[in-house]
């Protein structure tokens, strides 16, 4: 990030934020789609039950373009109006992207293996599948402790409409 000017710095958080979330939740959801295939060439009736298992890692892409959308706004992107932010600031708009980009790619992936495991309970005993839904479910809370963190950080980062800009 050195020689970069703050508005780069800012735009790369952003872009963190869509991207490794995005990765993360297609990472997850290509697992738990592969798992959900094999189950319903055996038993195609079970599609109703193996739906929210394979979309369950997708949220986190969610939450990470939530944030990007947030802090994009913020800092005038969607008008067109790039504000000149000096390194310091351009690196605290960075950061306000980070945890969720980290915390939605890794839980992702960690919710699509969980949710792979609950399909192949599914595949045994349909009438468990919510269980093993709950199951996912625990691991989409650190997904949303990365986006409460991304929020509460973005509350306190710099506004360029404020900074004289």
């Amino acid at each position: 990030m050195l020689g970069m000017a703050g508005i780069e710095v800012a735009l790369l958080g952003i872009a963190m934020a869509v991207v490794l979330s995005g990765i993360g939740s297609a990472w997850g959801i290509g697992l738990t789609g592969q798992a959900a295939a094999g189950v319903l060439s055996e038993d195609p009736t079970k599609f109703g039950r193996l739906l929210p298992l394979v979309g369950l890692p997708g949220t986190q892409g969610i939450y990470g373009f939530l944030i990007a959308l947030l802090a994009a706004m913020k800092l005038g992107f969607i008008d067109g109006k790039l504000p000149d932010l000096t390194p310091d600031q351009g690196l605290k708009w960075f950061l306000v992207c980070q945890p969720v980009a980290w915390a939605c790619l890794v839980s992702a992936i960690w919710q699509g293996k969980v949710c792979v495991s609950a399909i192949q309970l599914t595949a045994k005993k349909a009438t468990e599948s919510a269980r093993g839904l709950i199951l996912g479910v625990f691991v989409e809370f650190y997904a949303v402790l990365g986006f409460v963190a991304s929020v509460l950080l973005w509350v306190g980062a710099p506004d360029p409409k404020f900074l004289g800009q």
